[in-house]
């Protein structure tokens, strides 16, 4: 006989999801269908039709979920030094560890017969090469393409007369590089739409085979597979899947600062009532910022605005493929003498390989002061110790602590790195071209709006989507998901 049961149970049922789902967040619930009177009951096998084809249409006209991707690897230049996420490439699917990287454009993977691209990684992980012969729907991009033409714009693509290919050469800040060819194939990624996990999702993508690989690339202590750019221009992901209508033009990422690393990186924007945003500097190819000024200890210091001010190769970038920060000269030099005049009386500095450091036997919070980074518009980036400081080692009862901020010879360059970003929500809205951050325990969950037009909501826990399905994070996920099922089923047999 089929389960049945009153209609009032039900609605405790959708009451009680709706509270689980959303947590503390403040919710707007909306009833969107008519339901029977409690004189009527509902076979469950009918509730789950109902639900069914209301899905089927709610996927059908949706511009896409939340795109959840699990973050690895910490800013800890003596453990790892980077994040890192992982992909899914090609048909049949394939792996592959990528850094989040938001001072580049594209996504690009060692491929087979590449040249350079290390065997094996420090970090513990099985490193894949792309092979465009293996995927079978994989394919080449020609000269022709508009794509490669969008890519010759930006300088993020070239073309061989000769082949008929797309092609590039990177060169990074560190003095590594890579050099390759352009394929179209399929990114697999699950979603989270509705509250529910949608797996097997799929889109085409453009992106570099790298068949060349220099300087720290070609090293195996700290290798990924490849480098994912989440840069603004057209050949980024973030910028095809919205051109698609997939997800919105806007990501966010939250790195977290302890040992253990991981953190959350989405496609939508992290809703959080403590944010702060500050316009994109328009026409520039990085994430580039109007840095004022800078404050210790709550006083401004004497640094001549001109030397954060933006042109061609001068100015402030954010970019999570650094692990440090960097100041210019003028601003670092004077950063570096209100830190230490502000703790000369407690601790004792000393220099360890040419860096500033300082033994410490107490708590850098009660030692050192916060710092101010104050940009256009007044919104404020408040650094703790932790987001300046860098703990090397113990010498006997002390520990010694380091600047991480570093100083750029003869540039005026500022760039706000990992040591900066992490233990903070950072959304990138390119659509209102705006970038925003609050202080934030990366453990936690997030909620994130998928539409920023629409504002529609999901509720999205740190590494939830992780593909092994090993992560405490992603069983928390599908607890929040699955409890309000678990009650139901008890209250059937009430």
């Amino acid at each position: 006989m089929a389960a049945v049961f009153p209609t009032w149970i039900l609605i405790a049922a959708l009451l009680f999801e709706a509270a689980v789902v959303m947590g503390s967040f403040p919710a707007t619930l909306k009833l969107e269908r008519k339901i029977p009177l409690a004189s009527h009951e509902l076979e469950l096998s009918q509730l789950r039709e109902r639900d069914r084809l209301r899905h089927e249409r709610l996927l059908q006209s949706s511009s896409g979920g939340v795109v959840d991707f699990p973050v690895m690897g910490t800013y800890d230049p003596f453990l790892v030094g980077l994040y890192y996420t992982k992909v899914q490439l090609g048909s049949p699917p394939r792996e592959f560890y990528v850094q989040v990287d938001t001072g580049s454009d594209v996504l690009w993977i060692g491929c087979n017969s590449c040249n350079g691209c290390p065997q094996s990684s420090g970090l513990q992980i099985q490193l894949n090469l792309y092979d465009p012969g293996s995927s079978s729907t994989a394919s080449l991009v020609s000269c022709s393409d508009q794509r490669c033409s969008a890519g010759l714009q930006s300088s993020d693509s070239g073309c061989s007369a000769q082949s008929n290919q797309c092609s590039y050469t990177f060169q990074y800040g560190d003095g590594s590089g890579t050099s390759g060819y352009y394929v179209a194939d399929l990114l697999h990624f699950n979603s989270i739409l509705e509250g529910s996990v949608i797996t097997n999702s799929t889109a085409p993508i453009m992106f570099g085979c790298s068949l060349l690989q220099t300087g720290d690339l070609t090293k195996s202590d700290r290798a990924v597979d490849g480098i994912f750019g989440f840069g603004q221009q057209s050949l980024s992901v973030i910028s095809q899947l919205s051109s698609q209508g997939i997800t919105p033009k806007v990501f966010s990422h939250c790195l977290k600062g302890s040992n253990s690393g991981g953190g959350i990186l989405v496609f939508g924007e992290i809703l959080e009532p403590n944010m702060v945003y500050t316009p994109l500097v328009r026409s520039q190819p990085h994430y580039n910022l109007d840095l004022r000024s800078i404050s210790v200890g709550g006083q401004v210091l004497s640094i001549n605005p001109s030397v954060f001010s933006t042109s061609n190769n001068q100015g402030t970038i954010v970019d999570s493929g650094t692990t440090l920060a960097y100041l210019a000269d003028e601003a670092y030099d004077a950063f570096m003498s209100a830190i230490t005049n502000a703790v000369s009386q407690t601790v004792r500095p000393i220099l360890s390989k040419g860096n500033q450091c300082y033994l410490i036997t107490s708590s850098v919070n009660d030692i050192f002061p916060q710092v101010s980074l104050n940009f256009a518009g007044g919104a404020s980036m408040i650094l703790n110790p932790q987001d300046y400081l860098v703990q090397q080692n113990s010498i006997g009862g002390s520990a010694s602590w380091c600047i991480g901020f570093q100083k750029i010879q003869g540039q005026r360059i500022t760039i706000l790195g990992d040591l900066v970003l992490k233990d903070k929500i950072f959304v990138y809205d390119l659509v209102n071209q705006r970038i925003g951050w609050t202080n934030y325990d990366c453990s936690m969950s997030v909620n994130v709006s998928t539409n920023i037009n629409t504002g529609r909501t999901e509720f999205v826990n740190a590494g939830q989507m992780s593909n092994d399905g090993s992560s405490r994070d992603q069983v928390r996920g599908m607890l929040a998901l699955l409890l309000p099922i678990i009650m139901l089923t008890g209250l059937l047999f009430l």
